[in-house]
């Protein structure tokens, strides 16, 4: 229960559904919000960031071939993958990399969008949750319109209202100005926590440092 004295934090995170350390930090970030005490509200919008916004929209490729041609071939392929699915184990998230299939965001980023305009079903962090999963675990196209109404079907959202929306303009000015705007934050890198549109945090940090960052912006915002 929340009180005249709570602090509540406002935090934009920048992220994208085909990064590992997004996934592993948002798992972390959540660890670190369940210890937090019930006067410390953390409200949390997640917003666009595309790794590869010139992925071809409607093709996949598996993603050992992309780590493959960014990192500069098949045996340091293996060691990215190896350490990032090493990494989110014990995160409690199971990596089945092998089975990822890269592709073009921006149709993710529009259902992330809007799933968080003021009360929309699902919730946000649902439907990033299903999409992060969805690719880094169980292999799926989350570039396809028809796999994604499928997807947002398994959270209770009507398949034709999904495909109606994808089919149509909504949110893409939105979901550009979003990327627009990591760029005019200076976000080379996801993910990035930003606090109250001021403060940056870099990374998928571990939840210790995450909460302790969180309780001392709510001791500074309670104090002034």
């Amino acid at each position: 229960m929340t009180t005249s004295e709570s602090a509540t934090i406002n935090i934009d995170i920048w992220s994208d559904v085909v990064c590992p350390w997004c996934y592993i930090g948002k798992r972390k970030f959540e660890s670190a919000l369940a210890n937090l005490s019930d006067d410390i509200v953390v409200n949390v919008t997640y917003r666009a960031y595309q790794l590869d916004p010139t992925a071809s929209p409607g093709k996949t490729e598996p993603v050992r071939g992309v780590y493959e041609r960014k990192f500069g071939g098949p045996e340091q392929a293996d060691r990215i993958i190896s350490h990032v699915s090493s990494v989110a184990s014990e995160a409690g998230l199971d990596f089945r990399m092998d089975d990822a299939q890269r592709a073009n965001t921006l149709l993710a980023h529009r259902l992330i969008w809007r799933a968080g305009q003021p009360d929309s079903q699902p919730a946000q962090s649902e439907v990033k949750e299903l999409l992060l999963a969805s690719y880094f675990t169980n292999g799926k196209n989350i570039g396809d319109p028809d796999e994604l109404a499928t997807l947002m079907e398994t959270l209770g959202a009507s398949r034709q209202d999904t495909i109606q929306f994808l089919e149509s303009d909504e949110g893409v000015h939105e979901v550009q100005g979003e990327l627009a705007g990591a760029s005019q934050l200076g976000i080379t890198a996801v993910p990035t926590y930003v606090v109250e549109g001021q403060w940056s945090i870099p990374g998928a940090q571990e939840a210790e440092t995450f909460e302790r960052v969180l309780r001392r912006l709510a001791e500074r915002m309670q104090d002034s």
